[in-house]
C-alpha cells in the first residue's frame, strides 16, 4: 500500500485511523476530538461496552467492537470498572443511537466526549478484524476532528513510532497509588451492590492492584472475603504487614515481564512461605514467571465474552471472558506446576496450579461482568480455602 498522504478525506469523514502499515480507515468521529495512538485489538463481546471501555488492561490500545450496535444502551456509573474509561479509543459499525435502556445516565457519545474519548463510525468493523487475525494487533493512531482536517503524515509517523506493548509496563499507571479497603459485593437489579461490611470475620485477602477490574472485589467480598487493595509496587514486608491470609494477583495492562521485574520477587516471598495465592489475567502471568515459566506476545490476542476453556481435571467447558494479548507457555511450566485449563480456540494455556503450594491462576476473567458466569466458583473456592 502507499504511504499515506494529506489527501482530503471523503464526504462526511470526521474521523480516520491511520495503521503502522499505511492503511488509512476513514469514519465519523464521536465522542472527544482530538488524536490517540496505540494498539488496535478486536473484541467479539455483544454486551459490556462500558465495562470493556473502562477495564484497566485495555492501558495502551483502541478497541475495534465486532459486534455493530455499540452504545446503544447508553452510558452509567454503575457498570464502570474503573473510575473512568482506560482505553484510549474504539472502532464501531454503527452510528451511536440514542440511549435505550432504563439504566441508562447519559449517552454513550456524551460519555466519551466528558472523558476525553475519541471513538470512529461507520467503519467495517469485520473487515479490520480479519486483518488483525492475519497480520497480527498493528500499531494505529486514532483521530477525530469536527471540520474533516486531518494530518495524515503525522498520524502515521506517530503510528510507526509508537514502541508497541512488548517489553512496556503499563501496571504502575493505572494501579492505586494507596491502599484501601473494599465492602461492596455483587450488583443486583433494583437493589445495587451488595454491602457486607457487617462481615469482618471473614478471612483476609490483600489484592495487589496491576490493573484490577471492580467486578473481581465484589466477587471477593461475595464470597465472603475481608479485602485490603494495595498498589501494584507494594513489597513482601508491606503486604505481610497486613497480615493476610491470602494474596490475590489482579488482572492489568502491558508486558508482564516488565511488570514482573517488580511483582515476581514479591510473589516468590510469598510462595516460599506458603501464603495461598489466586491470580486473574495479568496476575496469572505474574505468578507463572515467578515459578519459572516464560511468556509470549500472542498473534493477536483473546478479548470478547465467548471463549470456551477446558478444564483438564474433568473435560467439563465453561464459557469465559477473556482479555489478554500475552500468554504462558505451556512447554515451559517447571514440573511442580500443572496446566489446569486450556482454550479451546487455540490451544493456549488459560489455567495452573503448583503441586506443592496453595497458588493457583487463571488466564481469562472469572469475574465477567456482565458475564458470563460460568467461573465463578473460584473465588468461592478460594475464600474457602481460606477458611480452612
Amino acid at each position: 500500500m502507499a504511504e499515506p498522504d494529506a489527501t482530503r478525506p471523503p464526504n462526511g469523514a470526521t474521523g480516520v485511523l491511520v495503521l503502522a502499515n499505511g492503511q488509512i480507515v476513514w469514519g465519523r468521529g464521536f465522542g472527544a476530538e482530538g488524536a490517540a495512538v496505540g494498539e488496535v485489538c478486536f473484541n467479539t463481546a455483544m454486551t459490556g461496552y462500558q465495562e470493556v471501555m473502562t477495564d484497566p488492561s485495555y492501558a495502551g490500545q483502541i478497541v475495534n467492537f465486532t459486534f455493530p450496535h455499540i452504545g446503544n444502551v447508553g452510558a452509567n456509573s454503575e457498570d464502570e470498572e474503573s473510575g473512568n474509561p482506560i482505553a484510549l479509543g474504539c472502532i464501531v459499525r454503527e452510528d451511536v443511537t440514542e440511549q435505550a435502556n432504563f439504566r441508562a445516565t447519559q449517552g454513550f457519545d456524551t460519555w466519551l466526549r466528558n472523558n476525553g474519548r475519541i471513538g470512529l463510525a461507520g467503519v467495517d468493523t469485520r473487515a479490520l478484524t480479519r486483518a488483525i487475525r492475519v497480520q497480527g494487533a498493528p500499531n494505529g493512531a486514532i483521530a477525530h476532528n469536527a471540520k474533516g482536517e486531518f494530518d495524515i503524515p503525522a498520524l502515521h509517523k506517530m503510528a510507526i513510532e509508537w514502541p508497541g506493548l512488548e517489553g512496556m509496563d503499563l501496571a504502575k499507571e493505572v494501579s492505586t497509588l494507596q491502599t484501601y479497603k473494599w465492602e461492596d459485593g455483587l450488583w443486583s437489579l433494583g437493589e445495587g451492590y451488595a454491602t457486607h461490611s457487617a462481615n469482618p470475620d471473614g478471612p483476609h485477602v490483600v489484592a495487589i492492584d496491576y490493573g484490577l477490574k471492580r467486578n473481581i472485589l465484589r466477587n471477593l467480598v461475595s464470597a465472603g472475603a475481608r479485602v485490603t487493595v494495595v498498589p501494584a509496587t507494594t513489597t513482601f514486608d508491606e503486604v505481610m504487614a497486613h497480615q493476610p491470609d491470602g494474596v490475590f494477583l489482579s488482572n492489568g495492562p502491558g508486558d508482564p515481564a516488565a511488570t514482573g521485574e517488580y511483582a515476581v520477587p514479591v510473589i516468590k516471598q510469598l510462595l516460599e512461605i506458603g501464603t495461598p495465592i489466586f491470580g486473574i489475567c495479568l496476575g496469572h502471568q505474574l505468578l507463572g514467571l515467578a515459578v519459572g515459566a516464560k511468556t509470549s506476545k500472542m498473534h493477536q490476542g483473546h478479548r470478547g465474552a465467548n471463549h470456551p476453556v477446558k478444564r483438564s481435571d474433568d473435560g467439563r467447558v465453561e464459557i469465559t471472558s477473556m482479555n489478554h494479548g500475552f500468554a504462558v507457555e505451556t512447554a515451559t511450566l517447571p514440573d511442580n506446576v500443572e496446566p489446569t485449563h486450556f482454550s479451546l480456540f487455540d490451544g493456549s494455556l488459560a489455567g495452573l496450579r503448583l503441586k506443592d503450594k496453595p497458588a493457583f491462576s487463571v488466564q481469562y476473567h472469572p469475574e465477567a461482568s456482565p458475564g458470563p458466569q460460568d467461573s465463578h466458583y473460584l473465588f468461592d473456592q478460594f475464600v474457602s480455602a481460606l477458611r480452612k
